[in-house]
């Protein structure tokens, strides 16, 4: 009777892991996004020619969690594009509204981009439950590689780790 006991204690010890593993291709998308306020077009594909991107999904703008890890992101820019990173945010929010974030809370620094329901289940990061009447993604971030391909996973629903895992990620990557 103690394997059940132990197999409970395993599945809890187990952190959360996205769906997409390191090596897994990254799916593509076309969404709008804004940078400091002004809407554009963000082709994944795109942002990749230029190098390493960082993409970080949020669960909403204007939360306290949200709201702190787009300005811890926003002080590591200099830092990313050095390292020849893109970051950009996604969530489940609306372009104006991300349109507004961008400026004020990612201090017109770096993207952020509406992840649609296709964006949002590719890449396996639907939260499953509306908080306050809002769609909401969970807390991850993933570093994606020039070919196109994931290098880096951080699935942590606590924004404290996210930019510091993924600049060193970054880093690593560029050291191959």
């Amino acid at each position: 009777m103690r394997l059940v006991p132990t197999l409970a204690a395993l599945l809890l010890a187990t952190p959360a892991v996205a769906a997409l593993a390191p090596g897994a291709k990254a799916p593509d998308f076309t969404t709008r996004g804004a940078i400091a306020g002004k809407v554009f077009t963000v082709h994944l594909a795109e942002q990749l020619k230029k190098g390493p991107v960082v993409l970080y999904f949020f669960p909403a703008a204007y939360t306290g969690g949200c709201n702190a890890e787009a300005h811890a992101f926003a002080e590591a820019v200099p830092a990313f594009k050095k390292a020849g990173a893109t970051v950009i945010g996604m969530s489940a929010d609306n372009v104006e509204t991300l349109s507004k974030f961008s400026a004020e809370k990612c201090a017109g620094k770096f993207a952020v981009a509406s992840a649609g329901p296709k964006v949002v289940a590719g890449y396996d990061v639907a939260l499953g439950k509306q908080v306050m009447g809002r769609n909401v993604t969970k807390r991850t971030s993933y570093v994606i590689g020039r070919d196109g391909r994931v290098a880096f996973v951080h699935d942590d629903m606590n924004p404290a780790e996210h930019v510091s895992s993924t600049l060193a990620a970054v880093e690593t990557l560029n050291r191959r």
